[in-house]
């Protein structure tokens, strides 16, 4: 659910004595390091997203972000932990474009809900579009004890919430029901993003089933 463009983060290493102070030449060290994980990162997050996890090592990430192993391991403890970080920045996008949907409609539940739809629909389609960065990962990672997992997981969870309280504010009579079939409608919309053209996709009904959706569970009874 994230676009397929890194956001950089301005997180350093913890404990690093050159990150306390903004005085030169410590001030300068900082920022460079800063740099190179940021760098890392956002090249990471690209790799990821087009190429999956399972296809992209240490030593791809490294070189195409014109660093090294060395510097790698220094701005991540290793691959999994970066990993866990790309799922949490992907959170954190989600999170973002959630809030800016829904700001212009506070107070109106059900124009929320529809809003969300409209602008996913209205999100352009990229050559590149690899549908739901989170639900990619939870299809290349087996180990169930992974952070990344728990990230994902944590996210969906909270995103079902959501959804249910949307349903239940806009008063529809099976709540957690019109929620959790938003949230399929929503999550199969991403996914079916990068099977068609974008001239020809499902995804332009999409804003229209959830009104549908919407209205039937508001009538019923």
């Amino acid at each position: 659910m994230i676009p397929n463009n890194a956001v950089t983060t301005t997180e350093i290493e913890p404990g690093s004595s050159l990150c306390d102070g903004d005085t030169a030449p410590g001030a300068a060290a900082c920022a460079a390091k800063v740099r190179v994980r940021d760098r890392i990162f956002d090249t990471a997050c690209e790799l990821f997203y087009r190429q999956g996890i399972r296809g992209v090592g240490v030593d791809a990430i490294a070189s195409e972000a014109g660093t090294n192993k060395m510097s790698f391991y220094r701005s991540f403890p290793s691959k999994d932990e970066l990993v866990a970080e790309y799922v949490r920045e992907a959170a954190r996008q989600f999170d973002a474009w959630w809030q800016q949907t829904i700001a212009p409609h506070a107070g109106d539940p059900r124009r929320q809900a529809e809003a969300l739809f409209e602008a996913t629909v209205d999100r352009p389609t990229q050559h590149c579009d690899r549908g739901c960065a989170m639900a990619n990962v939870m299809v290349e990672i087996h180990e169930q004890d992974h952070a990344a997992l728990q990230v994902v997981r944590e996210h969906k969870a909270d995103v079902r919430q959501r959804l249910r309280r949307l349903a239940a504010d806009m008063g529809a009579r099976e709540p957690e029901q019109l929620g959790d079939a938003l949230m399929l409608l929503l999550g199969g919309t991403h996914q079916t993003r990068m099977m068609f053209a974008a001239n020809d996709t499902p995804v332009a009904v999409a804003a229209c089933a959830a009104k549908t959706l919407i209205e039937a569970h508001l009538l019923r009874g």
